[in-house]
């Protein structure tokens, strides 16, 4: 059974002075959406898409036209773009980087990891992200645009681009930044005068909400944001063989990668606990006040290298006495092989976030292991005794202290050693919506078969004369979406995995009973609370079918779905289509169609394939027009309601809903407070083609064949005689019913019809299902041949 687990885991630019006026227009990253994500992911090629209403070309030309600086009101230089959770106890500055030191720089000597050093927020996992993305300079281009500058066309605007669900996007900002005692507050460069970094990490916390919703996460989050790339995830002890040769082909590929210590307490960077915002900001105050009486002494008037006062989080992540730190992300920056004492040895660099605090054992900065390494290995390795917070380590001390490992691949196939072979993707975004498609895991059989399905047809076999198997080899990647952006409203990362099951031969949703006698064929290897999840699997051709689920049911979120296979393969959501089983057709009253009322069933059938059309008026008051004689049933039908309907032969939504209660009140079996005015009041809209308000007797008779049949699908499903149906139901229901439904619209029935506790009523079911066969025969009147596809005018 699944089991769920915490996850514990450019160019140099010169300064000058800028126009002094301030402009604020609206611009906003626009969403995401899977057009053109193939690209975006194997290529990174895809266009950017336009922000929402200007894009920062047109912004910039703006302001430089005005010569006014740039203000952003979407994020704007207070505290609402800082923190959500409480107010600070302190009143932080905003400055433009000219206001913080002389000649700001954008970047000094190109963008490195060495520029990098952690503030007080937190956020090592995206820092440690960063030192990866220096490392490819093709990709650090495409995240940092490097035609930007602090003098040259300067105008308080800057923009990044990131990998947002399946689009990059371009997030402009303003280059206020918070301060306090004239410093940085969160991220800075070891540099004071050179601000990459911290504008870059401004972009990223306006992308998720606030600077406060960056703190605690996963580097494999920033990793695929900055590439468009899919990771893969590691526990250490549990590595293959070939770890390092792994780890040295995806460095060589440009793949970033990043590793962490978990903490005795359970929990590592990738689940920080909560803390208490005021305390930290309390705390960093007084760090940062230290630090100003600590240099105060300096002269540093006029200096461009003026050194950056770090401030080393201590708050969740526990220094060990060998220099490394527990709960804390470091970048993998290199693996390298040296020849020590006639021995190859294998090393790894790592590249600590706080930019200080480095490792003290073996092949440490001033170790004694670099007395017996030439100077030309050591500058190869680019070995410096220097406290950056980077270091070298022996493979051997990297394995046994480190406990996870995490490498985001720019395509799935670059960890495939001295393979080069191309992969095909597929992408599907879904969602689990509470009482309908969000089902849990396997441990909840009455529920998991509700979850989205996606089929997947492996249909080539891989091409390897090596291996005797026949077998596909493919990649699944779930992706939660939005939760970091969404905690302000108090959402956290769901624990998410996925099952595969092999099935031949349908396209419909699978059933409950099918996951109870089938066991799946692959699956996560557990549930765990990260933004994505994914596993490469090996599995013959056939025909399988994705199940992805979060571990507990009735837990609302939108999710992407990621395939990527080495061969030919087709992968879709299961049951997309919309049908129902001959509906009646109808006839409306207007422009496009005569003036008459609804068609009884055998009328609208004819002889021979013949229309018969009728009066208005005269339709309600005879027997069918095939000339047959009307049943002793049929005639008492008539008779009562000609009694309710009166000399009109028609009835109002009140009519109508004292004839369906009175019946109802007779099927002792069915509990049930009868039928809602409004509820009649929606029949009667859908039923009524003419706009009267009242429906005929064909339409009622109609309307009372359809209860009937409903009603026992409904006492069907009603086991427990409550007079209510578990929401999860509805899919069977409406099935047995006649229609097919995509996944959205069973979505939106639950959405809809279901109460707080996902029952639906006998009132609810029946007005859903008047509705559904409403609509059906409506769009099959107007759709005159039949090609699925139609057009209204306003009236219609």
């Amino acid at each position: 059974m699944p089991s769920a687990i915490n996850a514990v885991v450019a160019q140099q630019t010169a300064a000058g002075s800028g126009p002094s006026a301030t402009i604020s227009t609206t611009t906003e990253g626009a969403g995401g959406g899977t057009g053109g994500i193939y690209s975006a992911i194997i290529s990174r090629n895809q266009p950017i898409i336009s922000v929402k209403e200007k894009t920062y070309e047109e912004l910039h030309k703006k302001c430089l036209e005005k010569n006014i600086l740039y203000e952003d009101p979407d994020f704007p230089p207070n505290e609402s773009s800082l923190f959500y959770s409480q107010k600070s106890p302190v009143k932080f500055e905003w400055k433009r980087p000219r206001e913080i030191c002389e000649n700001p720089r954008f970047i000094i000597g190109g963008a490195n990891r060495t520029d990098i050093c952690q503030g007080e927020l937190g956020n090592c996992w995206f820092l440690a992200a960063i030192a990866c993305l220096t490392l490819n300079k093709k990709l650090l281009c495409r995240v940092i645009p490097h035609d930007q500058s602090f003098i040259q066309n300067y105008a308080g605007i800057f923009h990044f681009q990131f990998w947002r669900y399946g689009d990059w996007v371009d997030v402009v900002i303003d280059d206020c930044l918070p301060t306090y005692n004239n410093q940085l507050v969160f991220t800075k460069s070891s540099q004071r005068n050179e601000f990459w970094s911290a504008l870059l990490e401004k972009a990223y916390a306006k992308l998720h909400g606030s600077y406060e919703a960056l703190k605690g996460g996963n580097t494999t989050e920033a990793m695929e944001d900055f590439t468009g790339g899919v990771t893969e995830f590691y526990e250490i002890k549990d590595a293959p063989k070939d770890i390092y040769k792994i780890m040295k082909h995806a460095i060589d590929r440009g793949s970033l990668m990043a590793s962490s210590i978990d903490d005795n307490l359970g929990f590592s960077y990738g689940s920080a606990p909560r803390s208490d915002i005021g305390e930290l900001i309390a705390r960093m105050v007084k760090n940062l006040e230290n630090a100003q009486m600590t240099h105060s002494t300096a002269d540093y008037q006029g200096t461009d290298e003026r050194p950056a006062w770090t401030i080393v989080p201590m708050q969740y992540e526990t220094r060990m006495s060998c220099g490394l730190v527990k709960g804390h992300a470091y970048s993998v920056t290199a693996v390298e092989e040296v020849l020590f004492k006639g021995e190859k040895l294998r090393l790894v660099r790592l590249r600590n976030p706080w930019g200080q605090v480095e490792w003290n054992g073996p092949w440490s900065d001033k170790s004694e292991e670099w007395n017996s390494v030439n100077e030309a290995e050591k500058i190869r390795l680019q070995h410096k005794v220097v406290e950056d917070g980077e270091f070298w380590m022996s493979f051997q001390d990297f394995m046994r202290h480190f406990t996870k490992l995490e490498i985001c691949n720019l395509t799935p196939d670059a960890l495939e050693v001295d393979k080069f072979q191309t992969w095909t993707v597929s992408v599907n975004e879904g969602r689990w919506v509470r009482g309908c498609s969000a089902g849990g895991c396997r441990n909840y059989p009455d529920t998991f078969w509700t979850n989205p399905q996606y089929r997947l047809k492996l249909l080539e076999e891989d091409d390897d004369p090596e291996d005797e198997e026949v077998i596909c080899s493919f990649l699944v990647a779930l992706m939660q979406k939005n939760r970091r952006k969404e905690r302000k409203l108090g959402a956290n990362l769901y624990t998410i995995g996925f099952a595969i099951y092999e099935m031949h031969g349908t396209k419909h949703h699978l059933q409950k009973d099918f996951f109870l006698y089938n066991a799946s064929k692959a699956r996560s290897k557990t549930y765990i609370n990260m933004r994505e999840i994914s596993e490469r699997f090996r599995l013959p051709p056939s025909e399988y079918v994705i199940i992805p689920s979060t571990y507990e049911p009735h837990q609302e979120g939108e999710f992407i779905l990621r395939v990527f296979s080495e061969k030919r393969s087709l992968s879709e959501e299961v049951e997309n289509m919309i049908e129902a089983e001959r509906p009646l057709p109808i006839i409306f009253v207007s422009d496009r169609a005569n003036s008459n009322k609804e068609l009884t069933a055998d009328e609208d059938a004819g002889k021979d394939g013949e229309k018969t059309q009728v009066d208005e008026k005269k339709v309600s008051a005879r027997p069918s027009a095939k000339g047959r004689e009307e049943s002793e049933e049929q005639k008492q039908f008539r008779n009562i309601f000609r009694q309710i309907a009166g000399d009109d032969m028609e009835i109002n939504a009140e009519e109508l809903r004292n004839v369906l209660n009175n019946v109802v009140k007779k099927h002792k079996d069915l509990r049930t407070e009868g039928f809602e005015l409004e509820s009649c009041r929606s029949m009667i809209a859908l039923m009524d083609t003419d706009g009267s308000g009242k429906i005929n007797f064909d339409e009622f008779r109609h309307l009372w064949d359809k209860i009937k049949s409903w009603q026992k699908i409904f006492k069907r499903y009603d086991t427990d005689h409550s007079g209510t149906i578990n929401s999860y139901e509805m899919r069977n229901a409406v099935k047995d019913a006649g229609f097919r439904l995509n996944n959205q619209l069973y979505d939106i029935i639950t959405m809809r019809y279901a109460d707080k506790n996902m029952n639906i009523d006998f009132d609810s079911f029946i007005c859903c299902f008047v509705r559904l066969d409403a609509m059906f025969r409506a769009f099959h009147a107007f759709d005159k041949d039949g090609d699925g596809i139609i057009k209204l005018n306003v009236l219609e």
